[in-house]
């Protein structure tokens, strides 16, 4: 197994991309640490990785917008298991306003949770990852093309794209490779909540939409030693959507 005895950090892990990425890496070996905001899905997430998959798991509550409880997720995944050498940064959310009706409130919640989450979670690897390790950053396709009514979105996976090549540059001396994937329309409730799907505004090929396991599937790559010389780098995972958009 790839990743056996390594540990694994998941935001946003209890459903979704998140979750299918904890029980990837989990089924590669690694243990796994899930930090999300409701209490109930991850106590629901994290029995059923330890139920149906045979992973030891913990599962922690964390607003990654808030830097301390990020260091206490990683504190407390110190205290649990003695290291760290995997963070995915996939918690996310989304608003959907017009530009103009946008408050400053509305784009400080979204840029904390997709944007800000992965720099504090990233802060912290480099803090505490004393030998090595990966951080996989889950972006999105709106980060190089995007719709109408969700400019914070897309600006913060935008953002997230740069802050994944200056993890890259400075993590290489600490042996820190830091990588990111770019979903396109994936089947979770994310993309069927999508007020411009629902409405027709936006229209999706059932061809184009992707599990969430694709993406899991990407993440584990890039988390493992078979991506020992990847980094810095974005790696789409959209079924080539982007290409006809």
């Amino acid at each position: 197994m790839r990743l056996k005895d390594k540990v694994a950090i998941v935001t946003g892990g209890s459903s979704g991309i998140g979750l299918a990425a904890a029980r990837r890496l989990g089924a590669e070996g690694a243990r796994i640490v899930i930090a999300s905001q409701n209490k109930e899905r991850i106590e629901a997430a994290a029995e059923r990785v330890r139920k149906e998959d045979g992973v030891e798991v913990l599962g922690l509550e964390c607003d990654v917008s808030s830097e301390a409880q990020v260091g206490s997720v990683v504190d407390a995944t110190f205290e649990r298991f003695g290291r760290l050498d995997i963070v995915v940064n996939n918690a996310g959310m989304m608003l959907f306003k017009k530009l103009e009706e946008f408050t400053d409130a509305d784009w400080q919640r979204v840029l904390g949770v997709d944007f800000m989450g992965a720099v504090h979670f990233t802060r912290q690897a480099f803090l505490r990852m004393t030998g090595g390790g990966s951080i996989v950053n889950v972006a999105s396709v709106h980060a190089v093309m995007t719709s109408p009514l969700v400019a914070p979105y897309a600006a913060a996976k935008a953002a997230m794209l740069s802050l994944t090549r200056s993890a890259g540059i400075e993590g290489r001396d600490k042996g820190i490779r830091c990588n990111v994937v770019l979903p396109g329309a994936i089947d979770t409730g994310m993309l069927w909540d999508n007020p411009n799907i629902k409405s027709g505004a936006e229209k999706i090929d059932p061809k184009d939409v992707g599990k969430p396991e694709d993406v899991a599937a990407a993440v584990a790559f890039l988390a493992s030693d078979d991506a020992a010389f990847i980094t810095g780098t974005a790696l789409r995972v959209d079924g080539g959507r982007l290409d006809r958009l």
